[in-house]
């Protein structure tokens, strides 16, 4: 799996596909690819137990239809039950918006990358000794820049990722102050434009975001 790593740290972008139906995650992957993106979270919906298969089912569905030519992983991953669901379903990575040791444990067993949630140094510092590979830190864009760079000042050593209110015009603040990945979400994923079918939307807000990152590499 340490490729997947690499690639995710490669290629910076997560697109965090939410709130979207079986019979729409085709055409807004392809959206979403077309723009340059190739990590994808799909998350959990936990509002009932079809809700999740259906999460399962997509990802299993994407693995299959597009092989290693994409970066597949689960988000708002909250079980040990839910990790062996995403990994059985083909999922590379766990995404949660939390820290759960078991969570972290078991996907670390399953030879998985593990992404977890957290907000203040005392939790970056637990889920980083508990084997997370990178730490998400949430809500970041609520956050602002300044509280990444004062976190990171001590926490170098600890891989971070972004989420939460990121755009195309702060994500390479983020990345700058050393941020190892973005994850993007409803600024990116609009379920207005993939409702009213307008899936070109989707295509070019996503290459904005690749366009902000290779200005940061570069």
């Amino acid at each position: 799996m340490k490729c997947i790593l690499d690639r995710v740290m490669q290629e910076k972008i997560i697109a965090i596909i939410r709130g979207v139906k079986k019979e729409q995650i085709q055409s807004t992957v392809l959206a979403i690819k077309k723009g340059g993106i190739n990590c994808l979270e799909v998350t959990l919906d936990h509002s009932s137990t079809d809700s999740a298969y259906e999460t399962y089912e997509m990802i299993a569905l994407l693995r299959k239809e597009y092989g290693d030519s994409l970066c597949i992983g689960a988000g708002t991953v909250l079980s040990v039950e839910e990790v062996v669901c995403c990994a059985d379903a083909g999922a590379g990575y766990i995404i949660s918006p939390n820290i759960n040791d078991d969570v972290i444990k078991k996907t670390k067993e399953m030879g998985l990358i593990s992404i977890p949630g957290a907000l203040t140094p005392s939790e970056i510092v637990q889920a980083h000794e508990a084997g997370a590979d990178i730490v998400k830190i949430f809500p970041a864009g609520i956050l602002g820049v300044e509280y990444i760079k004062a976190v990171r000042s001590p926490l170098k050593h600890i891989a971070m990722s972004a989420v939460g209110n990121i755009t195309p015009e702060n994500c390479r603040d983020f990345l700058k102050e050393g941020c190892s990945c973005i994850g993007v979400g409803g600024k990116l994923v609009n379920c207005e434009a993939i409702r009213n079918g307008d899936f070109d939307v989707i295509t070019d807000c996503a290459r904005e975001y690749v366009k902000a990152v290779k200005i940061v590499n570069t």
